[in-house]
């Protein structure tokens, strides 16, 4: 659908993250080709976009995407063996589908996010971090060249960022009644933290699968999504989402095409589901 839109010329209010993560490098040059703009509508993403509004070019120099840490922010690393699927669909801020609140819990999430904020924004991954923000008060925060830091701020509620996505680039009139305001002093304070790798490295595989490029950011999404349906059936442990999917794209780097077309991007999503679903045999015997 968002490649039939896109050859119509229409622009694109994006609000799933694998037509980018997985179609990125065949997706972007047809945008441009239709001089199609891509607005994103997820809720750090529009921060982002938010933020950068009228910067002149160049003039980005970090960007710092906010996780809230999911349902284990505050379980020991020990403990994480013992995760049942009820305890994964937890999260403390969100009320959302069960395949995104675990990824919140592993932080895949976040670093999907990572790299459709690469493909969204042009910025290189060691210029792209990620902070743990508990509350989700903001969503996500900008570093421009000169060391000024903006942000964008809001209640967790997807409403407003698809507001802006529709609306942009106006902003729309939201009373008090439609949308309660941001009481910062009853908020009292905001917390933030350096996430733990050990506690998800997830971090460090969508980082690598950034890095690697073309198909392989796809066969991560698609390895996650599959390991997740996998756990959530409880077919496979909590700890093995992050194993299945380092193994597949281990396995992938034999067969990585740099620039894809859209009938190789197609292919490696059902590779990558079909061979995660082969390790589940491995791992439980």
């Amino acid at each position: 659908p968002t490649v039939a839109a896109i050859e119509a010329g229409k622009d694109i209010a994006l609000a799933n993250k694998e037509t980018l993560i997985a179609g990125g490098p065949f997706v972007l040059p047809l945008a441009h080709k239709h001089k199609v703009k891509i607005l994103p509508a997820d809720s750090e993403h529009s921060a982002i976009f938010q933020c950068i509004q009228g910067l002149p070019e160049g003039a980005l120099r970090r960007i710092i995407l906010t996780a809230s840490g999911g349902a284990f922010r505050d379980w020991p690393v020990d403990k994480l063996k013992d995760v049942k699927v009820a305890d994964a669909l937890k999260h403390p801020n969100w009320n959302m589908g069960k395949k995104i609140t675990v990824d919140s819990a592993t932080l895949f999430n976040k670093g999907l996010e990572v790299i459709e904020a690469h493909y969204l924004f042009g910025a290189e991954y060691d210029d792209i971090e990620i902070v743990i923000h508990p509350q989700s008060i903001i969503h996500s925060m900008v570093e421009t060249q000169d060391s000024s830091v903006l942000a964008q701020l809001g209640w967790p509620d997807m409403r407003l960022p698809i507001l802006y996505t529709l609306s942009w680039p106006e902003r729309i009139y939201c009373s008090e009644i439609t949308w309660p305001r941001l009481d910062l002093c009853k908020l009292g304070s905001l917390a933030f933290k350096a996430p733990d790798n050990v506690k998800y490295p997830s971090m460090s595989l969508a980082y690598a699968a950034g890095r690697a490029g073309g198909t392989m950011t796809g066969v991560l999404s698609a390895a996650n999504e599959k390991a997740v349906e996998l756990f959530i059936k409880e077919k496979i442990s909590y700890l093995d989402i992050f194993k299945v999917v380092e193994l597949t794209c281990e396995k992938h780097q034999e067969e990585l095409v740099a620039t894809p077309s859209l009938e190789e991007i197609v292919h490696y999503d059902s590779w990558a589901r079909d061979y995660t679903s082969a390790l589940q045999c491995s791992l439980s015997g």
